[in-house]
Parts: C-alpha cells; sequence; structure tokens
C-alpha cells in the first residue's frame, strides 16, 4: 500500500534500525520503546488488522514470531524472557493499521497487561 508507513519500511524507502529479516518479515526497533528491548515485526505483505487475515496467511503470522524469537535471541532476551503483543484495532492501541508484533523484553512485566 502506497501511503503506509511499514510498506515504506519493509520496502526500504524509509530507514530503520533492522534487527532480523526473513523474505516475508522484516524485525525493527521501535522509535517508542516501551521497554529496555522493543522490537516490531512487520510482515512484507500489507495486511491492515488481525481482522483482515484470511487462512492462507497463517504461514506468515507463524514465520512472523518465528523472526521475534530470533530477534530476542539477538537482542539477549531469549533465556530471561519476553513478551509478545498483538492489537487490533484503535481500541486496543493499534495506531499503524499494518498488522505488526510488538517484541518486548529486558524487564519483568505485570499481568494482567491491560
Amino acid at each position: 500500500m502506497a501511503d503506509c508507513l511499514f510498506c515504506k519500511i519493509a520496502a526500504k524507502q524509509i530507514p530503520a534500525k533492522i534487527v532480523a529479516e526473513s523474505p516475508e518479515a522484516v524485525a525493527f526497533h521501535d522509535l517508542s520503546p516501551q521497554a529496555p528491548v522493543h522490537v516490531l515485526v512487520i510482515p512484507k505483505k500489507h495486511v491492515a488488522t488481525l481482522n483482515d487475515l484470511s487462512p492462507d496467511d497463517c504461514v506468515l503470522v507463524g514465520k512472523m514470531t518465528l523472526l521475534a524469537k530470533d530477534a530476542a535471541r539477538k537482542l539477549g532476551v531469549e533465556q530471561s524472557g519476553w513478551r509478545a503483543v498483538m492489537n487490533c484495532n484503535a481500541d486496543a492501541g493499534q495506531s499503524v493499521f499494518h498488522i505488526h508484533l510488538h517484541m518486548l523484553g529486558g524487564r519483568q512485566f505485570a499481568w494482567p497487561p491491560g
């Protein structure tokens, strides 16, 4: 999608501090981190919200999760623990309408999260 911020990052039209990349997804540092380690994992394919996923996207979401695991390992939080969060629509906190997974680590998290 031409005007999507995350599509532009995936296409390398906008710079980002990339941590890991696969043919399907890109993981990069969040510009407004909510934890000492905060990485966003985005698919290179534009999907606006989780509600827009199709059964064909199951593999894509799985590969995003594996890329988050790779980023956690590279950034040293794989063993201490990390959290994966995906928000769907405005009330849940989604502000960029291109699905993305937040990989957060580097501190202890509380439960419930919201």
